[in-house]
């Protein structure tokens, strides 16, 4: 399988690259970043044969599987559409498009091409994320009344262009909390969103993003979900936490620990199992990319990510509600 990557920053050089350089029946052909030197010397390191500046000379020297897109946010729907247009496949970093319309005309492009897209959404492919779908799926801990969930990073991790509104499109929330909000809504079958409330601190400026947000979704089903996330946060060590409430019992992750009702008690059935040889951030995007390398073989199906319409939609909620100190009705059909 031939892959290309556009964009050679933090998340091509800590996942894509030590990934895809390790998987069998995977060549990595080519990689384009704007920062010639750069992209020249992770070349030179992965074993990569072709660097280049542009996308259409990367395309030049295709054909390719796939292509692996980790540009700036601002980016990718437009990198997305030119590869479409190439009639190539295209697994692009979250979010596919900085709005729902524009997810939506990404798909409709690569409806038209044939083409495959791809999106990273990692923490759906975790083994505790797979573990704790089973159990909800099951009906083992009975139906789902909310999800509560959390990222706290410290202050002064962010910089570069994700501290710029109008390339990274948001602050802590699209950094972090795109990755909670579609986790929730994907493990809980996406329920049509009714309600949504939040609040963020922003600093003042046309081109700042938010430092936190607080987000509170109801579904129509009654259904809730909390998303308290911020990058400036003083504290010993980072946070993160995703625990779901169901009727006759709960699970959180990170550890992962599953309590399910029995004979009237509360008693633990977490699944024990050796422990992990990588980190959860690696063996996710491992996991990720070895079914995108099966569904492009052929041998497993493939679902065009749909639902990133949805998420795209709801996150717009969110920051229009946190814009307007109002709460935000959606629409419950």
């Amino acid at each position: 399988m031939r892959v290309g990557i556009v964009g050679a920053g933090a998340i091509a050089q800590l996942a894509h690259l030590p990934v895809l350089s390790k998987m069998r029946g995977v060549e990595l052909a080519a990689l384009c970043d704007n920062d010639f030197p750069k992209a020249r010397a992770l070349a030179e390191r992965f074993g990569i044969r072709d660097a280049s500046t542009d996308i259409d000379e990367l395309l030049e020297g295709g054909p390719y599987d796939l292509v692996v897109v980790t540009t700036p946010n601002h980016l990718h729907e437009a990198h997305v559409q030119r590869l479409l247009a190439a009639k190539t496949n295209v697994f692009c970093e979250r979010p596919l498009s900085l709005s729902g319309k524009g997810v939506e005309k990404l798909l409709a492009a690569a409806k038209k091409s044939g083409a495959k897209v791809f999106v990273g959404n990692n923490h759906r492919f975790r083994s505790d994320v797979q573990l704790l779908a089973g159990f909800l799926t099951g009906g083992e801990l009975g139906a789902l009344r909310g999800v509560r969930a959390g990222a706290y990073h410290p202050r002064g991790a962010m910089a570069g262009w994700r501290a710029n509104r109008p390339e990274a499109g948001g602050g802590a929330f699209l950094e972090h909390g795109w990755a909670l909000l579609d986790l929730a809504l994907w493990l809980s079958d996406f329920p049509p969103i009714a309600r949504v409330h939040a609040h963020m601190d922003r600093p003042r400026g046309v081109k700042t993003v938010e430092h936190a947000m607080l987000a509170v979704l109801e579904a129509a089903d009654g259904t809730s979900f909390s998303f308290d996330v911020t990058w400036s946060y003083v504290g010993l060590q980072e946070r993160w936490w995703f625990e779901t409430i169901a009727e006759r019992g709960s699970a959180r992750l990170n550890p992962m620990r599953v309590v399910k009702e029995l004979n009237g008690r509360a008693v633990e059935v977490s699944p024990s199992g050796g422990a992990a040889r990588e980190s959860v951030f690696l063996q996710s995007y491992r996991a990720q990319h070895a079914h995108v390398q099966a569904v492009l073989a052929g041998s497993s199906p493939y679902e065009a990510p749909d639902d990133q319409v949805r998420v795209a939609r709801v996150l717009s909620a969110i920051y229009e509600s946190a814009e307007s100190g109002r709460e935000v009705v959606l629409d419950k059909a």
